[in-house]
């Protein structure tokens, strides 16, 4: 998105495990540089070299007939995960609601805050940069005004008396949720896209984290029941509002 504007731009590729970007690019890179600079992400400039645009080896141009066809395929795989983890949400948010956890509420802003990741990343194939900016502003505040929200029901719920949490309902419904969000990975996992576009890495990579949260979920719902106190399931769910509010300013930081 940062760099989107830049028309001296041909293609990128991006590395998100190694922490690499390569830019093929025309014309001088100071501009390029400079937006990368601003997000301040610890960027340095590995190397650069001059290029052959006509040499077949270099693959930095893109068929259009294929990139259409990416672009559709692309499209229907986010639509799929997009309605599965929104459609948790609802499914987290209430039952958490009618068996007092925290731990579920929490999972499912989770969940609707990777249904806006799901979002921006429909957006993000062959959309603009103002669409993309647009929507990841709304998604960033309303995702910060929800966790904090939860913050303070947490708050709320740790200094009252309040009854325990139905640990059997945060424990299966959150079992449901695992197993939804490894369809998900299969189906980001299976696409030929994965290790090529960065918006699809982005998108294994918080649906593999929501695998660990599940897992976190269960685990505090059996320490409830073990323990006879609500303290696990609070304790979860401010850290995943935790990471809700991490994951947000990093998305309005993108859509500056």
């Amino acid at each position: 998105m940062k760099l989107e504007g830049h028309s001296n731009i041909e293609h990128l590729e991006f590395d998100i495990p190694n922490r690499q970007l390569t830019v093929f690019h025309h014309d001088n890179i100071e501009g390029i540089e400079t937006a990368i600079h601003d997000l301040k992400l610890g960027d340095t400039l590995l190397s650069t070299e001059t290029i052959d645009p006509s040499d077949p080896n270099n693959n930095f141009k893109i068929d259009a007939d294929s990139s259409h066809k990416k672009d559709a395929e692309q499209r229907k795989l986010l639509w799929i995960v997009l309605v599965i983890n929104f459609a948790f949400f609802i499914i987290e948010m209430s039952t958490g609601l009618i068996s007092r956890s925290m731990g579920l509420v929490a999972d499912s802003l989770d969940m609707l805050a990777d249904s806006f990741v799901y979002g921006i990343s429909l957006f993000a194939v062959g959309g603009t940069v103002i669409k993309k900016k647009r929507i990841a502003r709304i998604a960033g505040y309303f995702q910060i005004t929800l966790a904090i929200l939860g913050f303070l029901e947490v708050l709320r719920r740790f200094f009252g008396n309040e009854q325990l949490p139905d640990f059997s309902t945060m424990i299966v419904i959150s079992i449901l949720a695992l197993i939804a969000n490894l369809i998900c990975l299969y189906l980001l996992q299976k696409s030929k896209s994965k290790e090529e576009e960065a918006h699809m890495q982005a998108s294994m990579i918080f649906t593999s984290n929501d695998v660990i949260i599940n897992l976190g979920v269960i685990v505090a719902g059996i320490l409830v029941n073990w323990l006879h106190s609500s303290t696990p399931d609070l304790i979860i769910g401010s850290i995943v509002f935790a990471l809700v509010i991490q994951g947000a300013f990093r998305i309005l930081k993108l859509s500056k």
